[in-house]
């Protein structure tokens, strides 16, 4: 069953808030950055454990701002979608993607049936990405 115009506008709506939210969060991790410098942080003599402590935040910190970014692009083609009026449709198989899962995730482009595929075939191998 096709989304109906009450589903869909509700779909826009926690699309648009959630784009808003990572836009904030965006801007302040920038605004951290530039506040905590490292030099700022560490002092003029830093020890090698503080190097690491920093080393390690800049990097969480990258991962959080990269993490936000790619979130940020999948709502940004989900709202394209919308305008065109393809969203909710699987860009795998063409079916429809259920109206519950887009309350999970407002950014799917696969219907779970493609995604589970999807995920088998892509799947992460051993070891962590950070």
């Amino acid at each position: 069953m096709a989304l109906t115009p009450q589903q869909t506008q509700a779909l826009h709506s926690t699309i648009e808030q959630r784009r808003a939210a990572l836009l904030t969060e965006l801007r302040e991790d920038v605004e951290r950055v530039r506040r905590d410098r490292p030099d700022v942080l560490v002092g003029s003599v830093p020890d090698a454990g503080d190097e690491a402590m920093v080393t390690l935040m800049a990097e969480l910190d990258r991962a959080e701002a990269n993490r936000d970014v790619t979130e940020l692009r999948a709502l940004e083609a989900a709202r394209q979608r919308l305008a065109d009026g393809s969203y909710g449709t699987c860009a795998d198989c063409g079916g429809e993607i259920g109206f519950e899962r887009l309350q999970v995730n407002p950014a799917a482009v696969r219907c779970i049936r493609c995604q589970t595929a999807y995920e088998k075939t892509h799947a992460a191998g051993p070891g962590s990405s950070l």
